[in-house]
C-alpha cells in the first residue's frame, strides 16, 4: 500500500514528465522585431552589450543602438559584436567600414573572395581598378565599375583637405572599387549604407572620441553647393542633347 508521501512524489515525478516534452516542443525564439518574445529577447541582449566596456563608446549604455546594431547584424549573418566595431554614425548616418563591407562579401559564401583588376599607369589620372568576383551558383564572372584617380579628382575626392587619396591612392582605388562592386551586385550585403571612406568624401568629417565624425556647417554648404553644380550641369548637358537632335 503506498503512502501520502509516495504519492505525492509519483505527481510530481508525472507533471514532470507530461510538461517537459511541451517545454521541447516551444519553437525556438530569435532576437528581432518580429513578435513580441523576439524584441524582449533583443532587449536583453542589448543590455548586456550595452554594459560591455568592449563595445564601441556609441553603443556603451545606449539600449536602443545595441538592439539596431543586433537587428543589422541578424540580417546579414554577421556578428553582433562585429557590426558594432565597424558600424560608424558620419553627420547622423550610420556607415560600414570598407574593411568590413569586403569581409561582409567575402564571408557571405555566394562569391568568391574580391579581386582587382588594374589599368592605366600608376601615378597619372588613368590610373585605377575595378574589383571582381565569381559567383557560385552560375560560375559567372561580376565586375564592378572602374575607379580611377581621374574620377577621384573629377568628383573632388582628391583634392578634399586630408585627403587620403593623395597619401595612400592604392589603398583608396581598391576600397572604392569594392564598395562600389558589393553595391551593384550585393546591396543587401552593405544594406544600402554607405561606406566612412565615402561619407568622408562628401563631407569634412573628423572621427570624435565616441566613435562618430563631427562635420562643420561650412563643408555641408560646399557639400551642397557641389550637388547643385553638378545637377545644373546635368540639366544643361540634357538641354544641350535635345537642341542637338531637334536640329538634326
Amino acid at each position: 500500500m503506498s503512502t501520502p508521501a509516495s504519492v505525492a512524489s509519483a505527481t510530481v515525478a508525472d507533471l514532470r514528465a507530461q510538461v517537459q516534452p511541451r517545454v521541447d516542443q516551444l519553437p525556438a525564439v530569435r532576437a528581432g522585431f518580429d513578435n513580441l518574445q523576439g524584441f524582449e529577447l533583443a532587449q536583453r541582449a542589448a543590455k548586456l552589450l550595452s554594459a560591455s566596456s568592449l563595445v564601441p563608446q556609441q553603443f556603451q549604455g545606449n539600449i536602443a543602438n545595441c538592439t539596431i546594431a543586433l537587428e543589422m547584424a541578424q540580417r546579414i549573418g554577421a556578428s553582433p559584436l562585429m557590426v558594432m566595431q565597424h558600424l560608424y554614425i558620419v553627420h547622423g548616418r550610420p556607415a560600414w567600414s570598407a574593411t568590413f563591407m569586403i569581409a561582409a562579401f567575402n564571408q557571405c559564401g555566394r562569391f568568391s573572395s574580391i579581386r582587382y583588376e588594374w589599368v592605366g599607369t600608376e601615378g597619372k589620372d588613368d590610373w585605377g581598378c575595378r574589383a571582381w568576383a565569381i559567383e557560385k551558383a552560375t560560375g559567372e564572372k561580376i565586375t564592378g565599375p572602374l575607379i580611377t584617380i581621374g574620377l577621384a579628382k573629377n568628383e573632388g575626392w582628391y583634392a578634399k583637405q586630408g585627403s587620403k587619396w593623395k597619401t595612400i591612392p592604392q589603398l583608396m582605388l581598391m576600397y572604392r572599387a569594392a564598395a562600389w562592386l558589393v553595391r551593384t551586385h550585393a546591396p543587401e550585403i552593405s544594406m544600402g549604407l554607405q561606406t566612412t571612406e565615402e561619407l568622408q568624401d562628401i563631407y569634412d568629417a573628423e572621427r570624435g572620441e565616441d566613435g562618430t565624425y563631427q562635420v562643420t556647417a561650412e563643408s555641408l554648404r560646399k557639400a551642397e553647393e557641389s550637388i547643385v553644380e553638378q545637377a545644373q550641369q546635368a540639366a544643361a548637358d540634357n538641354s544641350d542633347a535635345q537642341d542637338a537632335f531637334h536640329l538634326e
